[in-house]
């Protein structure tokens, strides 16, 4: 995650603990196992550079398949749950770009990200330094909260500072010096605590029936491209 207000930065590992008890986490990373198999495995290659941006408890990085897999996270527990052979960073993703080298990323990737940024302009600050480490040709993922969907909820956790819809996260992309490749304003439900259906077989069912996407997303799915 990126860096929110004051000093919740250090108290990031109490908020998750709060947020995600140990059940509730390994519901989560077997969801996450299915999703990464059956849909993102597309978006990368064997010898690619993957980087999870506020990669958390590494759900994503763990379960892709690239070459060098890059973490970086503000919260200290974030080293912790990172699996064998993933390269971990604690900072902000304002600073990026200090620890990894330009043109060398294949695809970025952002779950649940960009929401707890300060403002628009920590954005595309953020936004700057993906482009930045991105090779030309190199995709960023985002998945996030689409506040148009979502409406009041999304002010249910109280770490959510930057509402967007995929209108607007489109926009700042292409404020940001990136082409849209894929924009879906429904993919995924609002939270894993949602009606998204927990056994492996029905993921799998959900993720290949646009239909019940466009029931149950709430969350956004955008796919920009850095220019070659």
């Amino acid at each position: 995650m990126a860096e929110p207000y004051g000093d919740l930065n250090s108290k990031l590992h109490h908020l998750y603990a709060v947020r995600f008890h140990d059940g509730e986490r390994e519901v989560k990373a077997r969801l996450w196992r299915v999703i990464c198999r059956e849909f993102f495995a597309r978006y990368s290659t064997e010898d690619a550079c993957v980087l999870d941006l506020g990669a958390g408890y590494c759900d994503f990085v763990n379960n892709i398949s690239a070459r060098r897999r890059i973490a970086v996270d503000i919260n200290p527990e974030t080293a912790r749950f990172a699996g064998p052979g993933v390269e971990v960073h604690q900072l902000p993703l304002e600073k990026l770009a200090e620890v990894v080298d330009p043109g060398t990323v294949d695809l970025a990737f952002a779950s649940n990200v960009f929401e707890h940024l300060r403002d628009p302009e920590a954005l595309l600050k953020v936004l700057a330094n993906v482009r930045e480490v991105l090779r030309p040709g190199g995709r960023l993922m985002i998945i996030q909260p689409n506040v148009r969907l979502v409406g009041g909820a999304f002010w249910d956790f109280f770490d959510h500072t930057l509402p967007l819809s995929e209108r607007g996260m489109s926009e700042a992309l292409a404020v940001a010096g990136f082409r849209i490749v894929e924009c879906r304003a429904r993919f995924l439900p609002y939270t894993t605590k949602s009606r998204l259906p927990q056994w492996a077989f029905l993921v799998r069912l959900y993720l290949r029936f646009r239909p019940a996407q466009f029931l149950l997303g709430k969350q956004m799915l955008v796919v920009a491209e850095r220019p070659r």
